[in-house]
């Protein structure tokens, strides 16, 4: 199973010059040591500072060269899909084949709120906006006229979808999808095991648990919805390998964990132990 780090990167009090050079040092370090991704999440209406995926995205890319660079996930509703599908254009172009998109609808009403998207309406609106972004990353004609997709980047990169529970969505990421991406926020262990035999029977090849917390010291204080996880990395080294040898007996192929700079190597020591 392969091991990816997620950003978890916060504003630090009366910082406000640093935030290129500690995010730059933060993904150089996870790709000195190894590791085969650095991911970033996506929420700007929830009550604290976050920045754009796209933008940090593309800091990563500059900064690294090996690592892949994914989204899990990119809340596809909450935004125009042609003016998205611009955008993630000129981050395949500087990425390549690094970049591994993961979409999804969107979990949370206040970030729909803040843009006056309609939070009851996000499934339809996904799969309505995915066609729009695959028709126009081939160029093709669309109402208002065509895109004209950047040399190299046509058709688009491969998509992952994010889709937690839902059986329809689960064979949709296997059957139209480059990848599944599962929650260790949002669901329970029982709910994995039942998903991954959904996706495995419909044939797919890639399943990703997301946002996993990894706190070797704690529970997780002080990370993102870590009152409301599910699926932790917590309780000590020992208790921590056990719980990743059993995500990994499930049949995920990889695994992003949430984790501080500091516990970067926390989480080498566990990926090294269960290889």
């Amino acid at each position: 199973m392969r091991v990816h780090v997620v950003n978890v990167l916060r504003p630090e009090p009366d910082a406000t010059g640093p935030t290129l050079d500690r995010f730059s040092n933060f993904a150089q370090q996870v790709e000195a040591r190894g590791f085969t991704g650095l991911w970033v999440t996506d929420s700007f209406g929830r009550g604290r500072p976050t920045l754009d995926p796209i933008v940090l995205m593309s800091v990563i890319a500059a900064v690294t060269r090996q690592i892949e660079i994914g989204t899990c996930v990119l809340q596809v509703p909450v935004r125009h899909p042609v003016e998205l599908a611009h955008r993630i254009t000129g981050l395949h172009a500087m990425t390549g084949q690094r970049l591994q998109l993961g979409l999804g609808s969107g979990s949370t009403k206040a970030d729909f709120d803040l843009v006056g998207a309609d939070y009851e309406q996000r499934f339809k609106m996904l799969m309505n906006s995915l066609d729009i972004m695959r028709q126009a990353w081939c160029g093709e004609p669309l109402p208002g006229g065509a895109l004209s997709p950047w040399p190299g980047t046509e058709g688009g990169p491969a998509v992952m979808l994010g889709a937690w529970r839902n059986k329809r969505w689960i064979v949709y990421a296997a059957e139209e999808c480059a990848g599944w991406i599962a929650s260790g926020l949002y669901s329970q262990p029982e709910e994995l095991a039942a998903g991954m035999k959904i996706y495995r029977d419909a044939g797919g090849k890639r399943a990703v648990l997301a946002n996993v917390i990894l706190d070797l010291t704690g529970g997780g204080e002080g990370m993102p919805l870590a009152g409301r996880a599910t699926v932790m990395l917590t309780g000590g080294e020992a208790e921590a390998l056990d719980q990743l040898k059993r995500i990994q007996d499930v049949g995920f192929d990889d695994i992003l964990c949430m984790t501080q700079p500091e516990s970067l190597d926390d989480l080498a020591r566990l990926r090294d132990a269960a290889a």
